[in-house]
């Protein structure tokens, strides 16, 4: 088993990167997508561009729900892409469930919406970690910007940020994609040191 994380900006080049490191794997891919165009014409050609740009003989699965393409992914290996979609689809079935609208439009939520989604999203963040086959996983770097001015916003990057950590955490690769450049996370320290004490001073 071997997980691999691939998080950046946007149009930074992460799925590239993501499609190559899978397709080197042994075995079949199965990639899953969330969400669709409805009715956008743009977003239409974004994902028909992906489509083609992946090789010949990839399976695709189109989830119809953030829980129910779990049941389908088989033993092949596995490029989700990407987590900050399926965060979305999880929050918007959230709000569906609590008798509201569209979460991007609540002027508030409560706290109780905020702690299902990370809920359930974590549960999901689990189920990768706990796959026995080779897992490439795509993600969005949220939270370099400043504070999203309206609160489902804000629950997008909580929560999608605690599972990139706890993803990265568990890897067994993590790349963060600048322009089109690959940082290794694994080799950076999580924690900072005085600069004395890199020279064995107190």
């Amino acid at each position: 088993m071997g997980l691999v994380v691939v998080t950046g900006g946007a149009r930074c080049g992460k799925s590239v990167v993501a499609e190559n490191m899978a397709e080197r794997c042994s075995g079949e891919v199965t990639v899953v997508a969330f969400g669709s165009a409805d009715g956008d014409q743009e977003m239409a050609e974004r994902i028909a561009r992906h489509q083609a740009d992946r090789p010949d003989g990839w399976a695709l699965i189109e989830a119809k729900d953030s829980v129910e393409w779990t049941e389908r992914v088989g033993h092949q290996v596995l490029l989700l892409d990407c987590l900050g979609t399926l965060l979305a689809m999880v929050m918007s079935e959230v709000a569906t469930e609590m008798g509201g609208g569209d979460p991007a439009s609540e002027p508030e939520l409560s706290s109780r919406y905020a702690e299902e989604c990370e809920r359930r999203f974590a549960a999901l963040v689990g189920w990768l970690v706990k796959r026995i086959d080779h897992t490439v996983v795509v993600t969005n770097e949220v939270g370099d910007g400043v504070v999203p001015a309206y609160a489902s916003g804000r629950v997008f990057r909580d929560v999608l940020g605690r599972a990139n950590r706890s993803l990265v955490e568990r890897a067994d690769r993590a790349y963060l994609v600048v322009a089109g450049r690959l940082i290794d996370l694994l080799e950076l320290p999580t924690e900072g040191t005085w600069p004395w004490h890199e020279r064995g001073c107190d």
